[in-house]
């Protein structure tokens, strides 16, 4: 007689799936928002320290973006082949490259050492940072979502839920390194600890990775998949406009992301707040932030992805105008408050149910290059967002925060736009040869999903 407590095989691959999602999304996000955190408080002055501060803010902020420039293409040629040789594969290598990348920037010679050689090795070492994550996000929510059979918004969110949690462990190591050092050999060599902590993660991160096997969505169109020449073509051709308007709903996302957890960090301390203090509060937002997006992405499987994300992006529009006035009142209560509302309760709206959201978009034979290519075009916000904030600030002298605000209000009202123009995706067979941005209808008027 079987033993009924034993879970079915796929019930098994889909946990690990899972598990390998978050752990493989935590330690991404640990090395790609590790740079973010240390560019805004530790390379201006070590790489840069030839340049004025808040010049030297601009750089900082600008070796910042290149990664998340390099994202795109990093979604369009993992995403190339994981589409054409299978998920896993692209995962591994992906995992590793991030790794190797985050654990020489530990290794680096300060521009006191080898002058203008130091920022031009961080910068390519950055871009590496970005092509390693933007292939990394795609495969991880395919290998959740294409081995779930039912509350794939919830399956697929944890990897999105990686990207706080990676926040909470790269700021815990930079603030526990920064206390038990001091403020001159955390500067002179104790910033490199958490970076060189990245290879021991590796290793954790591969031996969970490597248990998982391919989804059985792609299995099944494996022989098409092989035959697929460029997927790229495929999402660039067919299906255009569900890529923009994917970009569109995601873009006030990483906009917030890159403003709260980027920028608000270098306008705290320079609005007098201690940097212990503003790094407190990101910890404790990106801390509540994993739950938050669970939460929210579980929600979006019961009422659709559409009201979940329209309702972030409101309230995120109307929120940028208050959270600066927040941050200046001087208070760290009030600081904290401003980072938890706007980190763990209304981006989480909007971000949580893009990992399914993107999924949905796009067909078997491209998935991986088209989640990847609109997530990461999207995910630009949150790379450019704090350098262009950055150089509005310098350029009126420190008291431009109104249009910091406006430039996110316009970036929500474009969301809410494109996600008007989008049909639910949440009823989508993964299976099916229909892109959702235009699903068969029911009676209902919700998705009807189609078989192959």
């Amino acid at each position: 007689m079987p033993n009924l407590s034993v879970a079915p095989p796929h019930r098994i691959q889909l946990r690990r799936a899972v598990t390998s999602s978050f752990v493989g999304s935590v330690i991404e996000y640990y090395d790609f928002l590790l740079y973010a955190t240390a560019s805004a408080v530790i390379f201006s002055k070590v790489f840069f320290s030839s340049l004025d501060p808040l010049t030297a803010t601009v750089a900082s902020f600008g070796t910042f973006a290149t990664g998340y420039l390099a994202r795109p293409l990093g979604g369009v040629i993992f995403g190339h082949f994981g589409d054409r040789l299978g998920r896993k594969r692209m995962l591994v290598l992906t995992m590793t490259l991030m790794g190797v990348a985050s654990f020489l920037i530990g290794l680096l010679p300060t521009y006191a050492q080898i002058g203008s050689l130091a920022p031009i090795a961080l910068v390519v070492l950055r871009v590496l940072q970005g092509l390693a994550v933007g292939g990394e996000w795609g495969g991880a929510v395919l290998m959740s979502a294409e081995h779930a059979t039912s509350r794939r918004g919830l399956w697929a969110s944890f990897t999105n839920a990686g990207a706080p949690f990676g926040m909470v462990l790269s700021t815990a190591a930079l603030t526990g390194t920064g206390a038990l050092l001091g403020e001159q050999a955390f500067l002179s060599w104790g910033w490199r600890v958490p970076f060189l902590l990245s290879i021991v993660l590796l290793v954790v991160g591969l031996f969970v990775r490597l248990r998982v096997e391919e989804t059985p969505v792609f299995e099944a169109a494996k022989t098409e998949a092989s035959r697929q020449k460029a997927p790229l073509l495929d999402v660039l051709h067919n299906h255009p406009k569900t890529l923009l308007l994917g970009v569109g709903v995601g873009l006030s996302a990483f906009v917030a992301q890159g403003t709260l957890t980027t920028y608000l960090i270098a306008y705290g301390v320079r609005a007098g707040f201690p940097r212990q203090d503003v790094l407190n509060g990101l910890t404790l937002s990106s801390a509540l932030a994993v739950l938050s997006i669970v939460g929210w992405s579980a929600l979006s499987d019961r009422v659709g992805r559409r009201p979940v994300v329209l309702t972030g992006a409101v309230l995120m529009a109307v929120f940028g105008f208050v959270l600066f006035p927040m941050v200046d009142s001087g208070s760290t209560a009030v600081l904290t408050i401003a980072l938890v509302l706007g980190q763990s309760v209304l981006h989480p709206l909007m971000y949580g149910p893009l990992a399914a959201l993107y999924t949905e978009l796009f067909t078997t034979r491209s998935r991986y290059t088209g989640a990847s290519l609109g997530y990461q075009i999207a995910g630009l916000g949150a790379g450019l967002a704090p350098l262009l904030f950055a150089q509005v600030d310098a350029s009126s002298g420190g008291g431009a925060t109104t249009t910091i605000s406006v430039i996110i209000a316009a970036a929500c009202l474009l969301t809410v736009v494109c996600v008007l123009a989008l049909r639910e995706t949440s009823g989508h067979d993964l299976t099916s040869v229909a892109s959702a941005a235009t699903p068969q209808t029911g009676a209902a008027g919700t998705a009807k999903p189609s078989t192959t």
